[in-house]
């Protein structure tokens, strides 16, 4: 009987600015494959790393920002990879960052921007980023997230 195995090794965090007239969301476009493609913040969680460590590193190294508050948005991605024969599965994260903190992307992209959340949906290639781009809004924006959901990240942020 063929299986089709489930991992977990990467993570993705949505940044947000819900201090604006219009919330906003902060998108990446790729130079790696897929290539031209808008994004959130998205990586591999490495060895002795937590999923929420694995984010913050992603984002310092992808962005230059250093986060101060992460929440934990309950839920995943989930995509089929063909190549493995796989599902991979990303845990996902929340932060709320002022879109006018300074940005230094990576070689892994060639462009940022913040976007309305409408915006942002229009952009992304992928259901499952649209449908928690629903999520963000709905839990994140519209609603005041439960503390539970908030991660306790250590001062002077140290991963």
């Amino acid at each position: 009987m063929s299986q089709v195995p489930v991992f977990c090794r990467a993570a993705t965090v949505f940044l947000i600015d819900k201090n604006t007239e219009e919330p906003q969301v902060l998108l990446l476009r790729r130079l790696k494959p897929p290539v031209n493609t808008w994004r959130q913040i998205a990586g591999g969680i490495e060895e002795g790393e937590t999923a929420w460590q694995a984010m913050l590193r992603e984002v310092r190294e992808e962005t230059g920002i250093v986060l101060n508050n992460l929440w934990s948005a309950d839920a995943d991605i989930r995509f089929y990879v063909p190549e493995m024969n796989s599902f991979s599965i990303l845990p996902v994260f929340v932060s709320d960052v002022p879109h006018d903190t300074s940005i230094t992307i990576n070689e892994e992209h060639d462009a940022y921007q913040w976007f309305s959340f409408a915006d942002a949906k229009a952009l992304l290639s992928f259901r499952e980023q649209r449908n928690m781009l629903d999520l963000i809004e709905e839990e994140f924006i519209t609603r005041t997230p439960t503390p539970h959901l908030r991660i306790h990240l250590p001062h002077p942020q140290e991963t």
